[in-house]
């Protein structure tokens, strides 16, 4: 039972973390100019959130999926904005810091503080919020009609963290990559782009 249950997480985590989203673009805008430690740290950030949303989904069940069904045009409006928000202050720093050389902090509370930072933006993200509930709560139905024991639920919350955190860490060290060769001058320019991706991802969220 428990294999079973870690599988069906290995399987959720991936589900949900795969699709790039806006978290995943900001994700990729930490890994290409800040530098690996943050990076790995902003990964971790957004694994931590998943794993959270996986123990919520083990301790409410069908019930979660019912309840964010419920409201998910709000939900959807409130990303939106919250992406918009977040793009929007992005261009407005970037705009603010111009001309500044850019370069990669790798000190360790800057890192911690790009732990929290993202945390904080996929918590406040009702869209992974929207995924986890419609994938992870349908895994957590095939565990034992939705009321796994303690120790398949564990390895199915297990399951979800790994994923999710190879996942984004693989994003990261490849953006890492790509980061290392570039210019000053075209990393000068991620910043930019990447808040206007999300800018762009917010509007279709709220258009669509």
């Amino acid at each position: 039972m428990a294999v079973h249950a870690l599988t069906l997480g290995l399987v959720a985590g991936l589900a949900v973390a795969m699709p790039l989203g806006p978290v995943g673009v900001l994700l990729l805008r930490e890994a290409l100019v800040a530098g690996r430690r943050r990076a790995v740290a902003a990964a971790l950030g957004v694994a931590t959130v998943d794993a959270a949303y996986a123990v919520l989904a083990v301790l409410v069940g069908t019930r979660l999926s019912a309840v964010v069904e419920s409201h998910a045009n709000l939900l959807e409006v409130v990303s939106g904005l919250v992406l918009a928000t977040v793009g929007i202050v992005g261009l407005v720093q970037w705009w603010r810091s111009r001309g500044t050389p850019v370069t990669a902090d790798e000190s360790v509370l800057r890192s911690s503080r790009t732990y929290l930072r993202f945390v904080g933006l996929t918590a406040v993200n009702p869209l992974t919020l929207l995924v986890f509930a419609t994938v992870a709560t349908g895994a957590v139905a095939g565990l034992a009609d939705g009321r796994p024991g303690t120790g398949a639920a564990a390895a199915f919350v297990v399951g979800v963290a790994v994923a999710s955190a190879a996942w984004q860490l693989l994003l990261v060290l490849a953006g890492g990559i790509v980061g290392a060769r570039l210019d000053e001058r075209l990393r000068s320019w991620v910043s930019p782009i990447g808040s206007l991706l999300v800018i762009g991802l917010a509007t279709w969220v709220l258009v669509g």
